[in-house]
């Protein structure tokens, strides 16, 4: 009989880790004990992933609010500092922003409009023309932003995210001032001191600021870039992929994750005699067709795995094989033409032919983060790793 599963994800449920455990070794036994269980068969080339939250958590990679006030005032004087394109966030941004707040005087807060890089919305963007404004063009303040948009709260929180961070602000003491516009330049006549806080566009936003005269400017990669009186770190990221901890207390995206993956590989090879996949994951790369909210608030979806994850899918199109070169064709004899030319593939690009349109020609690593992240959830499954396979068969495996 034709083996009929392709690829399968599933969720392993782990102990909770603390600070110093060796993850290397509780996702070895995750993945054994699910296969003493009759759970799963590992196999070659499949793929064990595990979320970057329990991997910051056992490398302790933290930093506290005065932590972030401490580089910030180091860094930008403890003055006037131009805060720019945050995302609205209470768990990813809030509690960055109270320690910016507490390292300097005052905050000139730029916030994109109508909504954040990643998707969550200040206003409804139809409201952009129902009041003639152009976001690319017109530059708010707070009074002709309130005059326009009023008081709207995101549909998810129930939170006025220009109110919510007003208020943080002062209450760490600083003094603020709201600028709502989407070109970074826009910043330049409050303060010439620049922190950004965008993501994804940073190096094109840190390069425009200075070009236009801004003389001290930072992203958010470059605050906890190294440890503040021995806290953690993140000399790539900084604060990018932070998330909430305590109300003092942060937790920071994962340094060093390289040894952790090709540890667990060899593990398992010894372990299984099977050469498995290994990357650490983080939010996944897609877009919610309702809320409009991108998932990515990450810099990376994946910042640590394997050598036989890079690169992207070099695969064929199954129904354009079938409606084009094999409309004649039907059933057994249809099935066996496309195994055939599926067969046929040498490895090298398929990119320009016409049997690979539509095929997704993302990074493999952004791909199965994305289900994986799907597969794990960001609750109380209590699956932080993940095991997948069948993810590199096609129609051909048996």
């Amino acid at each position: 009989m034709s083996r009929m599963l392709g690829t399968v994800s599933m969720g392993l449920r782990a102990p909770i880790v603390r600070e110093n455990d060796d993850l290397a070794q509780i996702v070895v036994d995750c993945v054994m004990q699910a296969a003493s269980n009759g759970e799963l068969s590992v196999r070659d080339r499949d793929v064990v992933a595990m979320t970057e939250s329990i991997v910051a958590r056992v490398q302790g990679n933290y930093v506290t609010v005065d932590d972030i006030a401490q580089d910030v005032r180091t860094k930008f004087g403890g003055e006037t500092v131009g805060v720019i394109f945050p995302i609205l966030s209470r768990n990813r941004f809030s509690i960055c922003l109270r320690g910016i707040a507490r390292g300097c005087k005052k905050v000139v807060m730029m916030l994109s409009y109508p909504g954040d890089e990643v998707g969550n919305n200040l206003i409804n963007p139809d409201k952009l023309d129902e009041k003639n404004v152009d976001p690319y063009r017109d530059v708010l303040d707070l009074n002709q932003y309130r005059h326009l948009f009023g008081y709207e709260k995101h549909p998810f929180t129930g939170i006025d995210y220009v109110a919510f961070y007003e208020e943080l602000i002062r209450s760490e003491g600083a003094d603020v001032q709201f600028v709502f516009a989407n070109d970074p330049r826009a910043i330049l006549p409050y303060t010439k001191n620049v922190l950004n806080c965008d993501i994804h566009t940073r190096q094109r936003t840190k390069r425009l600021l200075k070009a236009a005269g801004a003389e001290k400017v930072f992203g958010m990669d470059e605050i906890m870039s190294a440890p503040i009186n021995g806290s953690g770190y993140n000399e790539k990221y900084g604060l990018l992929g932070s998330n909430k901890s305590t109300e003092d207390k942060i937790k920071l995206f994962p340094r060093d994750c390289q040894d952790l993956v090709e540890d667990i590989q060899a593990k398992l090879l010894k372990a299984t005699g099977k050469h498995v996949e290994v990357m650490v994951y983080g939010d996944g790369a897609f877009k919610d067709p309702v809320g409009k909210i991108w998932e990515l608030a990450d810099p990376v979806v994946s910042p640590a795995y394997t050598a036989g994850l890079e690169g992207t899918p070099n695969e064929l199109k199954l129904k354009y094989m079938a409606d084009n070169d094999f409309a004649d064709l039907s059933g057994e004899e249809l099935r066996n033409a496309i195994k055939t030319k599926i067969s046929e593939k040498d490895g090298s690009s398929l990119v320009g032919n016409m049997a690979a349109q539509g095929t997704t020609p993302r990074r493999l690593t952004d791909l199965i983060g994305s289900l994986c992240d799907l597969t794990s959830g960001s609750g109380d499954k209590g699956t932080p790793i993940v095991y997948i396979q069948g993810y590199f068969d096609n129609f051909t495996a048996e």
